[in-house]
């Protein structure tokens, strides 16, 4: 599966905080990823994100696509 900065992540478990939700930030052999509930930012090895990764929810470059 393919991501991208800006993509918004729903991941298998929710943070502590209660989140679910994440924002790819950075993409390579590590991904940082922000929780939309609490900010809180988690840098993950590529093999362990996919792993924990359920689906996309929102893909990032979307918005300005053919303008």
């Amino acid at each position: 599966m393919a991501y991208a900065v800006g993509d918004i992540v729903l991941m298998k478990k929710p943070h502590p905080c209660g989140g679910g939700e994440w924002e790819v930030l950075r993409i390579g052999m590590d991904f940082r990823i922000r929780c939309l509930k609490c900010a809180h930012l988690v840098m993950l090895p590529r093999s362990k994100f996919e792993k924990r990764v359920k689906k996309i929810i929102k893909k990032g470059g979307e918005e300005n696509v053919g303008s």
